[in-house]
């Protein structure tokens, strides 16, 4: 696999989106626009009654932010535009009225971690180790803070974000509950995942939507809310600290 996608399939009732980058899954501005706009498709098909995201590969879910559209940034307007896209998937997933499962099969960074907390039930394999490095690049996680604040609790988001150098294993994101459930191999977590989208999918569909928007009681203003996060980190993007700090990635 070289170049990026965003697929949607169906099959007994569950619609598996999957995005892929070949850089480690990382999410430039197409990408996110594209998994926005497949995540609401999904969510409008009556042929689908249980999503499964997941990305393609077997070593990374998904790196975060592309640094090289990040570093393109030239002024406030373009960065608040970039980081929307993020903020626009987390809202996609958040208002979809389908129950959203994660699959989360390697490493995770920065907006990876936002995607795996903004899915109704995310199970993992024991490699989904996750981080936060936005700090450490002058920034900060606060267009997914919401998503992840709300998954695992503020202590433990303020933790990450704080130690943004380090990798926090998939067994501290269980304990947090991040994760439902771990598996020892890729293999058995793809079972896991397609035993419970297609045990749910036979569920009441309109019993599942209600309850869907149970889970999100309480966030009708994110909207609102993570446009105002996308524009903190549009602008400090461009600030030297982070320009320089990026450059070592390039």
């Amino acid at each position: 696999m070289t170049e990026p996608y965003v697929t949607l399939r169906i099959k007994n009732n569950v619609g598996y989106i999957e995005f892929f980058h070949p850089n480690r899954n990382s999410m430039p501005s197409d990408i996110l626009t594209k998994l926005k706009a497949t995540i609401e498709e999904a969510g409008s098909n009556n042929a689908i009654n249980v999503i499964v995201l997941q990305s393609g590969g077997d070593r990374t879910f998904c790196a975060g932010a592309s640094f090289n559209e990040v570093m393109a940034v030239n002024n406030a307007e373009e960065g608040k535009v970039f980081f929307a896209g993020f903020a626009n998937v987390i809202n996609a997933m958040r208002t979809c009225p389908k129950l959203i499962i994660g699959r989360v099969q390697g490493k995770t960074v920065g907006g990876g971690v936002g995607l795996a907390a903004a899915t109704d039930y995310c199970l993992a394999n024991k490699y989904a180790s996750i981080r936060l490095s936005e700090l450490s690049i002058g920034i900060g996680p606060f267009v997914i803070e919401p998503a992840v604040t709300r998954k695992i609790g503020l202590s433990a988001m303020s933790q990450m974000t704080i130690d943004a150098e380090t990798f926090f294993s998939a067994e501290w994101a269980k304990t947090k509950g991040l994760y439902s459930e771990l598996f020892e191999t890729t293999e058995e977590l793809d079972e896991a995942i397609i035993a419970l989208a297609e045990k749910l999918s036979s569920y009441n569909p309109e019993a599942l939507t209600q309850m869907k928007s149970v889970f999100w009681k309480g966030t009708d203003h994110w909207n609102t809310l993570l446009s105002e996060r996308a524009e903190i980190s549009g602008a400090l993007v461009l600030s030297e600290f982070t320009k320089n700090t990026l450059k070592r990635f390039r």
